[in-house]
């Protein structure tokens, strides 16, 4: 369920702070914006409610991604195993800071396969980056050994699980770097938005620069600020993360509501003879945004996501397989690219350009 099904006087509230001041923009104008700075409460209910030390807001979770992999020093000619299954933000990000997306199977938790992440490393690979689709989340265990053993950045992609757990601690906050999506859709949102949250003091300025052209913001003068790097136009606006900031307040309301729905609907979905669910490697954690279930066979799914078109209750409901945004197996704008490696079942595979 995402946030903007419940919009209520809350996101209205803080909203019309923002408009009452004039100043939109996170950065500056310290008199006229009348102490109203709602990026900097939004950036600190972040850290406390979801445990991370540091949180840097973005235009949105792709921005995010972006940055983390920026500041983090991934870049060109380096190799990022992430999954098959994802939203094509990841890849995307990937690619916008030079590097090489490999995408490797995934396997019941309908996120990354550890074994495969394993035969998909080489001299190359600097980061290994799940994606916790669905709501819920990879076996972070699994994927911190491998990171250990061989010296690599985790970097999680969590925009699809906001509120989500893993052995207690908030997905998005267990690896170097973690991110949301605060975009429409998603169960917490800004409207359009995103963050990177890390434990890293340097990391944190790192970003925080990065999303601003660079700018250190040490001094009350903007235009007196130093830059120390390269950075680009990332930020985040006010009117955004007011409404961000009534969300978050509300979070806890939003995934009890998700609980409730979805072991409504799992519970009647398990009566049906041959339906079976992901493994979630920890139950508790799942943030229950999305139910998903599997059938034996394609014909059969096939036929009841037609017979649910036909009785106009496919809103919501996808077939990941056939889904252009969410699978490889649609993404042919990737597939056309160069220096992309697929690797599905131990077989690889590269793009030559073509097209």
């Amino acid at each position: 369920m995402p946030g903007f099904e419940l919009w209520s006087d809350k996101e209205r509230k803080e909203v019309n702070d923002v408009l009452e001041t004039g100043i939109l923009m996170r950065y500056g104008f310290d008199g006229p914006r009348k102490g109203i700075w709602k990026s900097k409460e939004l950036e600190e209910a972040i850290c406390k409610r979801f445990g991370c030390h540091y949180a840097q807001l973005t235009s949105s979770g792709t921005a995010a991604l972006t940055t983390a992999m920026s500041a983090l020093g991934i870049g060109y000619g380096d190799e990022v195993i992430t999954p098959s299954f994802t939203f094509v933000a990841s890849f995307e990000a990937i690619l916008s800071v030079g590097a090489v997306p490999v995408l490797v199977d995934i396997d019941e938790t309908l996120t990354l396969a550890p074994d495969a992440v394993r035969k998909a490393i080489t001299p190359k690979t600097k980061a290994i980056m799940p994606v916790h689709m669905c709501g819920s989340m990879a076996d972070m265990d699994a994927l911190l050994d491998i990171c250990k053993e061989h010296n690599l950045i985790l970097l999680e992609d969590a925009c699809q699980s906001i509120g989500g757990t893993y052995k207690g601690k908030s997905l998005g906050t267990i690896g170097d770097a973690g991110t949301f999506s605060f975009d429409f859709v998603k169960t917490m949102t800004c409207a359009e938005g995103g963050v990177v949250m890390m434990k890293n003091k340097e990391l944190y300025e790192k970003c925080d620069g990065y999303t601003d052209h660079g700018h250190d913001h040490k001094g009350a003068d903007r235009g007196a600020d130093l830059h120390p790097f390269i950075g680009y136009n990332y930020r985040i606006s006010e009117l955004h993360s007011a409404v961000g900031l009534a969300q978050i307040q509300r979070v806890d309301e939003f995934l009890a509501i998700q609980k409730k729905n979805h072991g409504i609907l799992k519970n009647l979905l398990a009566q049906v003879p041959g339906v079976s669910f992901r493994h979630v490697p920890d139950p508790a954690g799942d943030s229950c945004s999305f139910v998903s279930w599997f059938l034996p066979t394609k014909e059969a799914t096939i036929a009841v996501v037609n017979e649910m078109k036909a009785q106009g209750i496919l809103a919501g409901n996808f077939y990941w397989f056939d889904n252009n945004w969410h699978y490889i197996r649609k993404w042919d704008h990737l597939k056309k690219c160069y220096n992309i490696k697929f690797i599905t079942s131990g077989v690889e595979s590269k793009s030559d350009g073509a097209g």
